[in-house]
C-alpha cells in the first residue's frame, strides 16, 4: 500500500468532522470570530435548524480582500504568532472557516471601517467560486448555506430541525452571558426572534435575560481568589434548582466551556443541599493566567485542562459553600410564586376544600413531645400543649386541623413567630412582612444533621444504650458488609454486633437522635454500604451516613408541637447554616409576602 498526500479539500473535510459537528458548532465558531474582531452587535439568522441557512453579521473590525483570501485557508489566523502559551482570544486555530467552506456553501462579505469599499469571497465544497469587490457595511457577514451538502453522510447524524435550532439557541445564550457588553439578536424562519440587549457591566442583568428574572432574586454573588486564580459569578440558592444541568454555565478567561471537572466541582459544592435528580443553577467565570490552562485540548475548544486542577476545584467548592453559608439559607422565591399560582383566580388547589359556612369550630387539647433547642434533640414523655399556663386549643375545619398560637410578636425574627401547626406537620409563622410555612420534619432533620456533622470532626458521638438490643434480620452478605464498617459506625454513636449469620444486634444508638427507628436505619445503611462497597469510600461518605441517620431521628410528620417548641425550632433554624433545605435538598420552608397575599384578595 502506497502512502500519498491527501488533497486540501479532503484534509479540510476531515478537520470539519471535529470542528463542525453540527450547525450549532458553526454558529459558535462564527460568533467567536465576531467577538475577536471587537463586535458590539452580532445578529444570527437561521433556517431549517441551521442546515439550510446560517448567517452571522457583526460590526467588528472587518477584513479586506487580502484577508478574505487567507481566511478560507487552513491554519491562517490573526490571533496567535508562534506560541500557544498566551492565548487571549476565543479563536486561534485557523480551522473554522476552511472547515465550513469544505462541507457547505460559504460566502463572506466584509469591509474595514476605514476601507473605501468591501470585498466578497465564495467557497462551495472546498472550491473557490469567486473573490471580488462588493458593497458592504463596516464589519463582516458570513453566510453558510446547505451545511454538509458536500458530505451527505453527515446529514444523517443530525437531529431534527427543532433540536438543531435549540442547540443554536443554547450557544447564543452562553455567548451572551460571557459578553454582556455585546448585543445579540437571534432570528430566522424557524424561530421567534430572541434578543439580548447589551447590559454593560451589569452581569447579573444579562444572566437574568438568559436564565429568567427569577434568577436575579435567587442568586448569590461570588467573588473569590486563590493563588492568583479568580472566580466571579452567581450561584443559585439550593432551593432554586432545575431538573437538568442545562442551567450551569462556566467560562474560563471569557471562553464558554463545558468542562467535566468544573461541573463536578459545582455538584460537590451543592452536596446534601440539592435533591436527587435535581441540579443547581450557577454561572461561574474563572480568570487564570493563560499559561496555566490549556485550551488546545480539542478543536471545538469546549474542554480545557488546568495545570493545577485541585486548586481550581477547591476554589469553586469553597467559594460556593461560603456563599451558601452566608446567604443561601433562604427559600427560593419560586416556592411562594407556586403557592400564589395555586390559589390565584379563585380556583381551589387539588386536595383542599374550604369548610362550608356552617362548619363548627371545635377545640381540643393535643398532646405533644417537647422540641429541644439545646442540641440534645431528644423527646420527653407526652405532655399537655401549654403556653403561659393556658392550654391551647386546636382549631379544626372539615379539611384543615391547626394548633393556633396567639402570642409572641414576629419582631425582628427572620422566620417570624409561630402562629399555628397544621396537619401536625407544617408550622405557620408570621413575619413582619408576610408568612412562612415550615416543614417541621425536614427542618429538624437538617438541624440534627448539622449537629452530627460537627461532632464527626471533633469527637466520638455520645450514644445511648438500648435496654433491650434491637435485632435486625438481614441477608448474610449485608451483615458482612455492615460488620466491616462497625468501627466507623461506632464513631457515629451506632454500636452493632453480629447476631448469628443473618442478623445484626443494635446495642447503642446516637444519643442526639432520641427515639430512632433502628430497623429502618440499619436496613437503609446496609443498602447504601452495598452500593459504596469499600471501606475507603465509606470514610468519604460518613457525612452522608450521618444524614441518613439524622433522617431517622428527626421530628416526625404527625407529631404535635407546643408553641414554645415551634418557636424554638424556628430560632434554631435561623442560627443554623443550610437550614433552608433538608439533607436531601428539599426546601424546609416557603415564604409568602403580605403584598402577594393582598393581591390574592384584590386588595392591591
Amino acid at each position: 500500500m502506497n502512502i500519498k498526500q491527501l488533497s486540501e479539500t479532503l484534509v479540510n473535510q476531515i478537520a470539519a468532522g471535529e470542528v463542525i459537528e453540527r450547525p450549532s458548532s458553526a454558529v459558535k465558531e462564527l460568533i467567536e470570530n465576531a467577538l475577536d474582531a471587537g463586535a458590539t452587535r452580532i445578529d444570527i439568522a437561521t433556517a431549517g435548524g441551521g442546515k439550510a441557512l446560517l448567517r452571522v453579521s457583526d460590526n467588528g473590525s472587518g477584513m479586506d480582500r487580502a484577508d478574505l483570501e487567507l481566511a478560507i485557508r487552513r491554519h491562517c489566523t490573526s490571533k496567535i504568532s508562534d506560541t500557544l502559551d498566551d492565548i487571549r482570544t476565543l479563536g486561534f486555530r485557523g480551522e473554522a472557516l476552511p472547515s465550513i467552506g469544505s462541507v457547505a456553501r460559504l460566502t463572506i462579505s466584509s469591509r474595514r471601517p476605514d476601507g473605501a469599499d468591501g470585498a466578497e469571497i465564495a467557497v462551495a465544497g472546498g472550491r473557490l467560486l469567486h473573490l471580488r469587490p462588493a458593497a458592504a457595511n463596516p464589519g463582516t457577514i458570513v453566510e453558510v448555506r446547505d451545511l454538509f451538502f458536500a458530505t451527505p453522510a453527515r446529514l444523517k447524524f443530525l437531529k431534527t430541525e427543532r433540536a438543531e435550532a435549540a442547540a443554536i439557541t443554547e450557544v447564543v445564550k452562553r455567548m451572551a452571558i460571557a459578553f454582556p457588553h455585546v448585543r445579540f439578536v437571534l432570528s430566522g424562519s424557524d424561530r421567534t426572534t430572541l434578543e439580548f440587549p447589551a447590559t454593560g457591566d451589569d452581569r447579573l442583568a444579562r444572566v437574568a435575560q438568559v436564565l429568567g428574572a427569577d434568577f436575579k432574586d435567587n442568586a448569590i454573588a461570588l467573588d473569590a481568589e486563590r493563588e492568583s486564580v479568580g472566580l466571579t459569578g452567581f450561584a443559585g440558592v439550593p432551593t432554586f434548582n432545575r431538573g437538568n444541568g442545562a442551567h450551569q454555565y462556566a467560562f474560563v478567561n471569557g471562553r464558554p466551556v463545558q468542562d467535566k471537572q468544573i461541573l463536578s466541582a459545582i455538584r460537590g459544592a451543592y452536596a446534601e443541599t440539592i435533591p436527587a435528580g435535581r441540579y443547581p443553577v450557577a454561572v461561574l467565570s474563572i480568570t487564570i493566567d493563560p499559561a496555566l490552562v490549556d485550551v488546545n485540548v480539542h478543536p471545538a475548544k469546549s474542554d480545557v485542562r488546568f495545570r493545577d486542577p485541585g486548586l481550581v476545584r477547591g476554589l469553586i467548592v469553597g467559594a460556593i459553600r461560603e456563599a451558601l453559608a452566608r446567604d443561601g439559607d433562604r427559600a427560593a422565591t419560586t416556592g411562594g410564586d407556586g403557592l400564589l399560582r395555586a390559589f390565584r383566580g379563585g380556583a381551589s388547589p387539588s386536595g383542599w376544600r374550604a369548610a362550608p359556612p356552617s362548619a363548627p369550630w371545635s377545640a381540643e387539647t393535643s398532646p405533644s413531645r417537647p422540641y429541644s433547642p439545646s442540641g440534645a434533640f431528644g423527646f420527653a414523655e407526652p405532655s399537655q400543649s401549654m403556653f403561659g399556663g393556658v392550654s391551647m386549643p386546636t382549631a379544626r375545619m372539615e379539611a384543615v386541623a391547626a394548633d393556633v398560637v396567639r402570642d409572641e410578636p414576629p419582631a425582628h425574627y427572620r422566620l417570624g413567630a409561630a402562629r399555628a401547626q397544621i396537619h401536625a406537620n407544617y408550622i405557620v409563622a408570621q413575619t413582619e412582612d408576610g408568612l412562612v410555612i415550615v416543614d417541621q420534619h425536614a427542618a429538624h432533620e437538617r438541624l440534627v444533621f448539622e449537629e452530627m456533622r460537627k461532632a464527626l470532626h471533633s469527637r466520638r458521638m455520645p450514644s445511648q444504650v438500648l435496654l433491650i438490643p434491637e435485632i435486625v434480620d438481614l441477608p448474610e452478605e449485608d451483615c458482612d458488609r455492615l460488620m466491616v464498617h462497625a468501627e466507623s459506625l461506632g464513631n457515629l454513636g451506632l454500636a452493632i454486633e453480629r447476631f448469628g449469620p443473618g442478623a445484626i444486634a443494635v446495642r447503642e444508638t446516637p444519643a442526639m437522635l432520641g427515639e430512632v427507628d433502628a430497623q429502618g436505619m440499619i436496613r437503609q445503611l446496609a443498602d447504601e454500604i452495598a452500593e459504596w462497597d469499600t471501606a475507603s469510600l465509606l470514610g468519604a461518605k460518613l457525612e452522608y451516613v450521618a444524614a441518613t441517620m439524622a433522617c431517622h431521628g428527626s421530628v416526625r410528620s404527625g407529631r404535635r408541637l407546643r408553641p414554645e417548641e415551634m418557636n424554638a425550632l424556628l430560632r434554631q433554624m435561623e442560627a443554623t447554616p443550610g437550614s433552608g433545605q433538608c439533607n436531601h435538598g428539599r426546601p424546609t420552608y416557603i415564604e409568602l409576602k403580605l403584598t402577594d397575599i393582598e393581591r390574592l384578595f384584590g386588595r392591591s
